[in-house]
């Protein structure tokens, strides 16, 4: 296969596992309504229709910026940056994927609660939708996946947490490699591309952001904590327009 090949597949790969989320909310809520209309409130309908609306907008702009995702250069010229509330479109992205997972529960703290980033907004739910949704198909029913938001220093600090199989720290790395699966009890339940954070580091990155795993063992059982890290540098006016000017 030579690279040209090779490139179409990694972009098709790439597209299948980035559409399903909002592809999946959108025939849900549709079925919802077409199912259960006369029982729906009209403020319920309302809702309904504006998840719709915003998940095809979704698709509309990933989209237009899939192939600069698949990149893991640092061409930036695909990010349009802006401040946005770190708080509003983690509700906006969970109102979404409880949907989908509606046995998984989360424990949320935000402090500040009016933090705000400067990121690509699309591209960071992007980032948002990849971790939580990994949370939620690699951990037990029974646990919660925790999400803390704070500035630390500098920075902007997103953890998420669930319990799960324990990752050896050789693999740290290697879950962050396209099309790579830790082979475990948990993963051969769940299917997957091995795609998920691979775009999810190449986003961050780009953002100028970093993002780490870190596994602790619970009571020496095959059980562990694994936190998925998210920091992303503050940036002054100075910068932001500096950004801005070259977008």
């Amino acid at each position: 296969m030579d690279d040209s090949e090779k490139r179409y597949e990694d972009f098709i790969s790439t597209v299948s596992h980035e559409l399903r989320t909002p592809l999946t909310s959108i025939r849900g809520f549709a079925q919802t309504m077409l199912n259960s209309w006369d029982k729906l409130d009209d403020e319920t309908k309302k809702k309904f229709v504006k998840i719709i609306e915003e998940q095809s907008n979704r698709l509309i702009h990933m989209t237009e910026n899939m192939l600069s995702v698949t990149k893991t250069g640092t061409d930036k010229k695909s990010l349009h940056y802006t401040n946005f509330s770190i708080g509003n479109l983690l509700n906006q992205t969970l109102y979404v994927l409880k949907q989908q997972y509606k046995n998984q529960k989360f424990d949320i703290k935000i402090s500040p609660e009016n933090i705000e980033i400067f990121a690509d907004k699309d591209k960071f739910q992007q980032v948002l939708t990849n971790l939580i949704e990994n949370s939620a198909k690699y951990s037990k029913e029974e646990y919660l996946t925790f999400i803390n938001i704070r500035n630390f220093e500098n920075n902007t600090i997103i953890e998420i947490s669930n319990t799960g199989i324990h990752i050896e720290r050789k693999d740290y790395q290697k879950i962050f490699t396209k099309f790579s699966r830790i082979d475990n009890p948990l993963t051969r339940q769940v299917q997957g591309s091995g795609l998920g954070l691979y775009i999810t580091e190449s986003l961050i990155k780009k953002m100028g952001g970093e993002i780490s795993v870190k596994s602790e063992k619970i009571n020496n059982s095959e059980l562990a904590k694994i936190t998925f890290t998210v920091k992303m540098p503050i940036k002054n006016i100075e910068e932001q327009a500096r950004i801005q000017c070259n977008q």
